[in-house]
């Protein structure tokens, strides 16, 4: 049985999506006898200036993590240092480690971490599996990011290609990402679709007088719009703040935002200065172990992405919303994957960035209509079921690497 590697800037105990996802499917294949290690930073997603031990063995997967830059994630330059610094480390710690048909998975954080796995992997004649969970540098490109102009981005672009091709695997988390990597000429026989999960198993459907939070939290007769999680370039909430403006003067209201990210503080300066602190609420990220109740506080959800970036990210937060039986808000290009599946589904509504009023129709009729909005929360659930869960997600990752144990590097 080969050995694998995970390559992530976080790792358990951190609760960054990334960290979660690869720390489910390494400890799923540490119990089913797989000999894991993982190779990630010392910080947490939102304290660069975290204590975590250099090495640990957690659940029988081999955990190190390497020493870097601290910068964190405030600005572009510090976060950049932050990312070559991890790149440096993670290729030398590969190169040091990586025996000759060992597997090595990749996620995207830092971004193009495929190119020092693909030196590394050459290196020490490892399987190089890509696992895709945002497409760079195409976002950094739509999203005018500096140093990512035209010369710059072309050139990476054509490097990110050539670590896809070269890789015995790519998984990607969703179907207009697949189209996005198989149109750069990516072999369709190295190219995988798994979607993302969530905690389904301790993530289910609470009714909200048995959730503990509506009432820390004083929301017991409160119709809640949620959001939980990174607030970040690629999302948008002008149309948030729009539909908010429209709905001021309906008390049961209250937008809830768990989290953080770029823009949760420019949200709150914006609502503050607009008058509408009364119809929103901003808390910290949560525990794992609340995520449950803090999931289910809310009504409905909402989620973003700007239409630009569809086919390069998929919004994760749908799988947890519909873990928690709830209505998913999907304001994004309605032509959309995640608002495809929304509306095909019946499990929510999607609306167009910019399409504030209707919205604010939706949420109004979602407010009045609690059999409609409970219906739709049964049905997000009852989707996440069918095809979306942990365990379809984990088997289908057991399924690529089985493909992978007879391939010669």
């Amino acid at each position: 049985m080969k050995r694998i590697l995970f390559l992530n800037r976080y790792f358990f105990p951190d609760h960054a999506a990334t960290s979660q996802l690869m720390s489910d499917l390494a400890f799923h294949l540490a119990e089913r006898g797989h000999d894991i290690r993982v190779f990630t930073s010392r910080q947490r997603y939102d304290d660069p200036f975290a204590a975590l031990p250099e090495s640990e063995v957690v659940r029988g997967v081999a955990i190190r993590r390497l020493a870097t830059t601290r910068f964190g994630r405030a600005g572009l330059i510090g976060r950049g240092f932050d990312y070559a610094s991890f790149y440096r480390e993670v290729r030398r710690a590969v190169i040091e480690t990586g025996e000759p048909g060992d597997i090595l998975v990749a996620k995207t954080d830092p971004p193009l971490l495929c190119l020092p796995a693909l030196q590394a992997a050459r290196r020490r004649r490892l399987l190089l599996v890509n696992w895709l969970q945002d497409l760079y540098p195409e976002v950094a490109m739509r999203l005018k990011v500096p140093l990512f102009g035209s010369t710059a981005g072309r050139i990476l672009l054509r490097m990110r290609d050539n670590a896809l091709r070269a890789a015995a695997a790519n998984v990607v988390v969703g179907e207009g990402m697949a189209a996005v990597v198989s149109g750069r000429g990516i072999p369709a026989n190295r190219l995988h679709v798994i979607a993302n999960w969530c905690d389904d198993e301790d993530i289910r459907p609470i009714p909200p007088h048995e959730n503990p939070l509506r009432q820390e939290w004083h929301l017991e007769d409160k119709f809640v719009v949620g959001y939980s999680g990174n607030l970040g370039r690629g999302h948008e909430y002008a149309t948030l703040l729009d539909a908010a403006r429209r709905l001021r003067d309906e008390a049961r209201l209250v937008f809830l935002f768990i989290g953080g990210g770029r823009q949760f503080d420019a949200l709150a300066r914006e609502v503050a200065a607009q008058g509408l602190g009364e119809r929103f609420r901003f808390l910290p990220y949560q525990a794992r172990a609340r995520l449950k109740y803090s999931l289910g506080v809310a009504d409905v959800h909402w989620l973003s992405l700007r239409p630009e970036l569809e086919g390069l990210i998929v919004p994760s937060k749908f799988y947890g919303i519909a873990a928690a039986g709830r209505p998913v808000v999907a304001i994004t290009a309605l032509d959309g994957e995640i608002a495809t599946l929304v509306r095909d589904n019946c499990c929510g509504v999607a609306i167009a960035p910019g399409d504030g009023p209707g919205l604010a129709d939706a949420l109004r009729k979602l407010l009045e209509s609690p059999d409609l909005t409970a219906d739709m929360g049964r049905r997000a659930r009852a989707l996440l079921d069918a095809g979306f869960t942990r365990a379809h997600g984990l088997a289908r990752w057991e399924r690529v690497l089985s493909t992978l144990e007879t391939s010669k590097p």
